[in-house]
């Protein structure tokens, strides 16, 4: 069964994620590169800010792997745009 914290941490990662699609949305700037950055943000803040003080619950010992996962695709997009500006024949 889901602790208390946990549903909470749900929550607000959906929240985010939801008010993110809306937001880009009624921007005109709805991309799954931009929506997957920007979600990873929001992912370390909410971890941040719902961190407990003193002992450390089992489902959030996992969390690093998601980080992880998150910040090596962060990575590919970061060096797909990078070399997406880059003039053609730099690497060849």
């Amino acid at each position: 069964m889901a602790t208390r914290r946990r549903l909470q941490f749900i929550q607000a990662q959906i929240a985010w994620m939801l008010a993110l699609v809306v937001v880009l949305a009624a921007l005109g700037s709805l991309e799954l590169e931009l929506f997957f950055v920007l979600s990873l943000v929001g992912f370390l803040m909410v971890i941040e800010l719902t961190a407990p003080i003193a002992v450390t619950p089992t489902w959030r010992r996992r969390l690093p792997w998601f980080i992880a996962i998150g910040l090596i695709v962060f990575g590919v997009i970061v060096v797909r745009r990078i070399l997406e500006i880059l003039p053609p024949g730099v690497f060849g």
